[in-house]
């Protein structure tokens, strides 16, 4: 079960991986200062998920207009995430939660997806500039994609 609306959102640091290098990405940094949305997602290279988030890719500009950061994330090391990135174009910033830290303290671990073990769920929050959970969502099943209509709804309330 994923977090509850109306709490805080738990805080973290995540690595991302571009032209760069490695970097670390602190969710609380955006408090403050904009929305963020958290898209969980099972496993970089999979069908549903590259076109989740090349969907959303294509739609940045919806997001960043209603003033909010979008962040992907999964369980897949930074270097394969910035492969896959490269190779669908996608722009969200992904990041890696490879000791599935995140995934747990959101509620969204999905067990034993295909048999190789745990990932985490499809899943998506919208969190507040005060750090409070104020949209959240979990699909039934990976092969369902959230609802982006009441994303959207939500980070324009």
């Amino acid at each position: 079960m994923p977090i509850p609306v109306g709490t805080k959102a738990p805080d973290f640091t995540l690595k991302t991986k571009n032209a760069e290098g490695l970097q670390d990405v602190k969710l609380s940094a955006n408090f403050g200062q904009k929305q963020t949305v958290l898209l969980f997602f099972p496993l970089a290279f999979t069908s549903v998920c590259t076109q989740e988030m090349c969907d959303i890719s294509s739609g940045l500009g919806q997001f960043s207009g209603l003033d909010a950061q979008v962040y992907g994330i999964s369980v897949d090391s930074p270097f394969a995430q910035e492969a896959w990135a490269k190779q669908n174009k996608i722009g969200v910033t992904l990041l890696s939660d490879l000791n599935k830290t995140v995934t747990r303290a959101y509620g969204v671990v999905f067990p034993n997806l295909a048999g190789i073990g745990d990932t985490s769920a499809r899943a998506a929050f919208v969190i507040g500039q005060d750090g409070i959970v104020k949209y959240a969502e979990q699909t039934p099943t990976p092969k369902d994609l959230p609802n982006f209509a009441a994303v959207k709804a939500a980070l324009a309330k």
